[in-house]
């Protein structure tokens, strides 16, 4: 169900802090016996993070409620969002989430990547407090998640990472190698200025000879 919203409320949300505002009122709006079953929203986001549309999914029990992904996806796309937020009230007014809350938060973070529309929240509300996912650094954790990552995916993922990995592996083996020959080179160069100087040639011709410096040459010992 397409939540109607008014203009003040499709707001640019900028934290956890303004999309609970929001939130909280549409809790607010329920019936009270509603009010003690668990809901699941989406609400789609532009680039700019301006509020584009916030839909029911799903009207639960009193600790649980049925999400689909392709329910979750299939306004934002419509829509054309580019990103999203989750969002479910406890009407027990404990925020600490479940398993279950993380599991279709790891779900749908996979589903998001897949048709590129990322899940960038996912708040737990009651009418009084909220607790958001990503402030609590849980969103990192799912996203590093591998649970429902395809196994082709995964295979993929290695192989990037590998192809990476050795493509640093060469860059650095030719950024040392390039080192070595520099080194080599102007020790080469020291040796020739060396004799040069030895046999009483001034030092600007023995710099524009070997590219040594006027410093470098004139650091150079020699016997008399």
């Amino acid at each position: 169900m397409d939540i109607k919203l008014t203009e003040a409320e499709k707001i640019k949300v900028l934290n956890s802090d303004d999309i609970y505002g929001v939130m909280q009122k549409i809790l607010l709006r329920e019936e009270k016996i509603d009010q003690n079953r668990e809901h699941f929203w989406v609400i789609g986001l532009e680039n700019n993070n301006r509020i584009l549309f916030i839909e029911l999914i799903s009207l639960g029990t009193v600790n649980a409620t049925l999400v689909e992904p392709m329910e979750v996806f299939s306004l934002a796309l419509q829509k054309r969002a580019v990103k999203i937020m989750l969002c479910h009230n406890h009407p027990s007014g404990e925020l600490q989430p479940s398993t279950g809350d993380k599991d279709i938060t790891d779900r749908l973070i996979q589903v998001g990547r897949i048709v590129k529309t990322p899940v960038i929240d996912h708040l737990i509300i009651s009418t009084r407090s909220y607790l958001s996912f990503e402030n609590i650094g849980l969103m990192d954790t799912l996203r590093e998640s591998t649970k429902y990552i395809p196994t082709y995916q995964l295979i993929q993922n290695i192989r990037e990472e590998s192809e990476q990995l050795i493509k640093e592996a060469n860059k650095k083996a030719k950024e040392t190698l390039k080192e070595k020959v520099k080194e080599a080179d102007r020790k080469a160069k020291l040796k020739i200025a060396k004799e040069l100087k030895s046999s009483g040639m001034e030092i600007e011709s023995i710099v524009k000879f070997t590219g040594l410096s006027v410093e470098e040459v004139e650091k150079i010992r020699v016997r008399k």
